[in-house]
Protein backbone atom coordinates (compact mmCIF):
# COMPACT_ATOMS: atom_id res chain seq x y z
CA UNK A 1 0.00 0.00 0.00
CA UNK A 2 1.49 3.50 -0.64
CA UNK A 3 1.85 6.21 1.50
CA UNK A 4 0.11 9.40 0.65
CA UNK A 5 -0.32 13.09 2.12
CA UNK A 6 -2.94 15.28 0.86
CA UNK A 7 -0.21 18.39 2.20
CA UNK A 8 -2.80 21.16 0.47
CA UNK A 9 -5.77 20.75 -2.55
CA UNK A 10 -7.89 23.67 -3.86
CA UNK A 11 -7.71 27.25 -5.14
CA UNK A 12 -5.02 28.77 -2.42
CA UNK A 13 -2.34 25.81 -3.16
CA UNK A 14 -1.82 22.45 -4.15
CA UNK A 15 0.91 19.78 -2.88
CA UNK A 16 0.09 15.95 -2.78
CA UNK A 17 2.87 13.66 -1.29
CA UNK A 18 3.12 9.81 -2.76
CA UNK A 19 5.26 7.84 -1.23
CA UNK A 20 8.51 9.74 -1.61
CA UNK A 21 7.09 11.97 -4.82
CA UNK A 22 5.79 15.50 -4.36
CA UNK A 23 3.40 16.50 -7.20
CA UNK A 24 2.49 19.79 -7.55
CA UNK A 25 4.11 23.03 -5.44
CA UNK A 26 2.08 25.49 -4.71
CA UNK A 27 2.37 26.31 -1.36
CA UNK A 28 5.13 28.26 1.04
CA UNK A 29 8.02 26.17 1.79
CA UNK A 30 6.47 26.21 5.78
CA UNK A 31 3.80 23.78 4.78
CA UNK A 32 6.81 21.50 3.36
CA UNK A 33 9.03 21.73 6.69
CA UNK A 34 7.51 18.14 7.64
CA UNK A 35 8.66 16.75 4.66
CA UNK A 36 10.84 18.48 2.06
CA UNK A 37 14.04 16.16 3.58
CA UNK A 38 12.35 13.30 2.43
CA UNK A 39 11.05 13.84 -1.21
CA UNK A 40 13.33 12.20 -3.66
CA UNK A 41 11.31 13.70 -6.69
CA UNK A 42 8.85 16.85 -7.47
CA UNK A 43 6.89 16.69 -9.97
CA UNK A 44 5.17 19.78 -11.83
CA UNK A 45 1.44 19.73 -13.89
CA UNK A 46 1.55 23.72 -14.77
CA UNK A 47 2.49 27.40 -14.00
CA UNK A 48 -0.62 28.57 -11.78
CA UNK A 49 0.68 29.87 -8.79
CA UNK A 50 -2.02 27.63 -6.62
CA UNK A 51 0.59 24.23 -8.17
CA UNK A 52 3.93 26.24 -8.99
CA UNK A 53 4.93 28.89 -6.36
CA UNK A 54 8.61 30.29 -7.54
CA UNK A 55 9.75 30.80 -3.63
CA UNK A 56 8.89 27.31 -2.77
CA UNK A 57 10.65 26.13 -5.82
CA UNK A 58 13.99 28.28 -5.44
CA UNK A 59 14.05 27.57 -1.68
CA UNK A 60 13.80 23.34 -2.22
CA UNK A 61 16.41 23.87 -5.04
CA UNK A 62 18.89 25.45 -2.38
CA UNK A 63 18.16 23.68 0.74
CA UNK A 64 17.88 20.21 -1.42
CA UNK A 65 20.46 20.41 -4.27
CA UNK A 66 20.45 16.72 -4.86
CA UNK A 67 16.62 17.19 -5.67
CA UNK A 68 15.13 15.77 -8.96
CA UNK A 69 12.76 17.95 -10.60
CA UNK A 70 10.12 16.63 -13.26
CA UNK A 71 8.26 18.57 -15.81
CA UNK A 72 6.91 18.60 -19.30
CA UNK A 73 8.97 21.25 -21.67
CA UNK A 74 6.10 24.14 -20.94
CA UNK A 75 7.69 24.18 -17.19
CA UNK A 76 11.89 24.09 -17.88
CA UNK A 77 11.84 27.90 -18.24
CA UNK A 78 9.92 28.17 -15.13
CA UNK A 79 12.29 26.16 -12.93
CA UNK A 80 15.11 28.08 -14.57
CA UNK A 81 14.08 31.15 -13.35
CA UNK A 82 13.37 29.61 -10.02
CA UNK A 83 16.91 28.93 -10.02
CA UNK A 84 16.94 25.30 -10.42
CA UNK A 85 19.86 23.82 -12.22
CA UNK A 86 19.23 22.35 -16.01
CA UNK A 87 20.95 19.01 -14.41
CA UNK A 88 18.28 19.20 -12.17
CA UNK A 89 15.37 19.15 -14.30
CA UNK A 90 14.08 15.82 -16.23
CA UNK A 91 12.01 16.30 -18.88
CA UNK A 92 9.22 14.54 -20.09
CA UNK A 93 6.95 13.73 -22.99
CA UNK A 94 3.95 13.16 -23.07
CA UNK A 95 2.52 9.29 -23.03
CA UNK A 96 6.33 7.88 -22.30
CA UNK A 97 7.29 6.18 -19.45
CA UNK A 98 10.14 7.35 -17.59
CA UNK A 99 11.44 4.51 -15.26
CA UNK A 100 12.85 5.66 -11.72
CA UNK A 101 14.40 2.42 -10.28
CA UNK A 102 11.47 1.72 -7.84
CA UNK A 103 8.87 3.75 -9.49
CA UNK A 104 8.23 4.86 -13.06
CA UNK A 105 5.91 7.30 -14.25
CA UNK A 106 4.36 8.57 -17.89
CA UNK A 107 2.91 12.24 -18.35
CA UNK A 108 -0.92 12.07 -19.47
CA UNK A 109 -2.00 15.37 -21.58
CA UNK A 110 -4.74 17.40 -19.62
CA UNK A 111 -6.85 20.55 -21.28
CA UNK A 112 -6.95 23.61 -19.47
CA UNK A 113 -6.45 27.46 -20.23
CA UNK A 114 -2.79 26.57 -20.16
CA UNK A 115 -0.34 23.09 -20.67
CA UNK A 116 -1.15 21.08 -18.04
CA UNK A 117 -0.53 17.22 -17.57
CA UNK A 118 -1.40 14.63 -14.97
CA UNK A 119 1.02 11.79 -14.20
CA UNK A 120 0.60 7.78 -14.31
CA UNK A 121 2.86 6.54 -11.11
CA UNK A 122 3.76 3.06 -10.92
CA UNK A 123 5.07 1.19 -7.79
CA UNK A 124 5.56 -2.03 -8.37
CA UNK A 125 2.38 -3.98 -9.41
CA UNK A 126 0.59 -0.38 -7.73
CA UNK A 127 -0.67 1.96 -10.44
CA UNK A 128 -1.72 5.40 -9.61
CA UNK A 129 -3.37 8.30 -11.21
CA UNK A 130 -3.09 11.95 -10.69
CA UNK A 131 -4.91 14.38 -12.18
CA UNK A 132 -6.60 17.66 -11.53
CA UNK A 133 -7.09 21.03 -13.16
CA UNK A 134 -8.59 19.69 -16.40
CA UNK A 135 -12.17 20.53 -18.26
CA UNK A 136 -12.37 16.62 -19.62
CA UNK A 137 -10.99 13.02 -18.99
CA UNK A 138 -11.91 12.32 -22.51
CA UNK A 139 -9.41 10.10 -24.56
CA UNK A 140 -7.94 8.88 -21.02
CA UNK A 141 -8.14 5.10 -19.47
CA UNK A 142 -6.84 3.55 -16.43
CA UNK A 143 -8.70 0.73 -15.87
CA UNK A 144 -8.18 -1.34 -12.61
CA UNK A 145 -5.85 1.42 -10.99
CA UNK A 146 -5.56 1.17 -7.14
CA UNK A 147 -5.83 5.11 -6.65
CA UNK A 148 -7.27 7.61 -8.40
CA UNK A 149 -6.24 11.36 -7.48
CA UNK A 150 -8.54 13.07 -9.27
CA UNK A 151 -9.97 16.64 -9.31
CA UNK A 152 -14.15 17.17 -8.49
CA UNK A 153 -13.88 21.04 -8.29
CA UNK A 154 -17.57 21.22 -8.19
CA UNK A 155 -21.37 19.84 -8.46
CA UNK A 156 -23.22 20.82 -11.63
CA UNK A 157 -26.40 22.00 -9.96
CA UNK A 158 -25.13 24.04 -6.92
CA UNK A 159 -22.28 25.88 -9.53
CA UNK A 160 -25.23 26.90 -11.90
CA UNK A 161 -27.34 27.91 -8.83
CA UNK A 162 -24.57 29.98 -7.52
CA UNK A 163 -24.15 31.33 -11.11
CA UNK A 164 -27.61 32.42 -11.39
CA UNK A 165 -27.58 34.00 -7.89
CA UNK A 166 -24.67 36.17 -8.52
CA UNK A 167 -25.73 37.72 -12.14
CA UNK A 168 -29.05 38.54 -10.37
CA UNK A 169 -27.01 40.38 -7.67
CA UNK A 170 -24.94 42.16 -10.34
CA UNK A 171 -21.76 40.18 -9.24
CA UNK A 172 -19.05 38.82 -11.69
CA UNK A 173 -19.51 35.06 -11.39
CA UNK A 174 -16.04 33.49 -11.35
CA UNK A 175 -18.00 29.91 -11.57
CA UNK A 176 -18.30 30.49 -15.13
CA UNK A 177 -14.14 29.90 -14.97
CA UNK A 178 -14.73 27.05 -13.55
CA UNK A 179 -17.08 25.07 -15.71
CA UNK A 180 -14.93 26.49 -18.57
CA UNK A 181 -11.58 24.65 -16.72
CA UNK A 182 -12.18 22.35 -14.10
CA UNK A 183 -13.82 18.78 -13.86
CA UNK A 184 -17.27 18.67 -12.15
CA UNK A 185 -17.71 15.69 -9.54
CA UNK A 186 -20.35 14.46 -12.13
CA UNK A 187 -17.59 13.52 -14.48
CA UNK A 188 -15.23 12.82 -12.06
CA UNK A 189 -17.17 10.25 -10.38
CA UNK A 190 -18.13 9.16 -14.27
CA UNK A 191 -14.79 8.45 -14.98
CA UNK A 192 -13.83 7.05 -11.63
CA UNK A 193 -16.83 4.25 -11.79
CA UNK A 194 -15.86 3.00 -15.47
CA UNK A 195 -12.24 2.57 -14.47
CA UNK A 196 -12.35 0.91 -10.86
CA UNK A 197 -12.60 -2.03 -9.28
CA UNK A 198 -13.98 -2.77 -5.78
CA UNK A 199 -9.98 -2.93 -4.80
CA UNK A 200 -9.92 0.61 -6.12
CA UNK A 201 -9.48 3.84 -4.27
CA UNK A 202 -9.96 7.48 -5.16
CA UNK A 203 -9.03 10.40 -3.65
CA UNK A 204 -11.01 13.94 -4.84
CA UNK A 205 -8.93 16.79 -5.06
CA UNK A 206 -9.43 20.84 -6.04
CA UNK A 207 -12.54 21.43 -4.71
CA UNK A 208 -14.03 24.93 -5.56
CA UNK A 209 -14.91 27.46 -2.65
CA UNK A 210 -16.93 30.47 -3.28
CA UNK A 211 -15.86 33.65 -3.88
Amino acid sequence: MIRYNIIATGSKGNAVKIDDILIDCGVSFKKLKDVYKHIRLVLLTHEHSDHFRPSTIRKLAAERPTLRFGCCRWMVPKLIECGVLPTQIDVYDIGKRYDYNIFALSPIKLYHDVPNCGYRLYFGRQRILYATDTRTMEGISAKGYDYYFIEANYKKEEIKHRIAEKKACGEYPYEIRAMNEHLSQEEAEDFIYSNMTSKSRYIFLHEHTDK
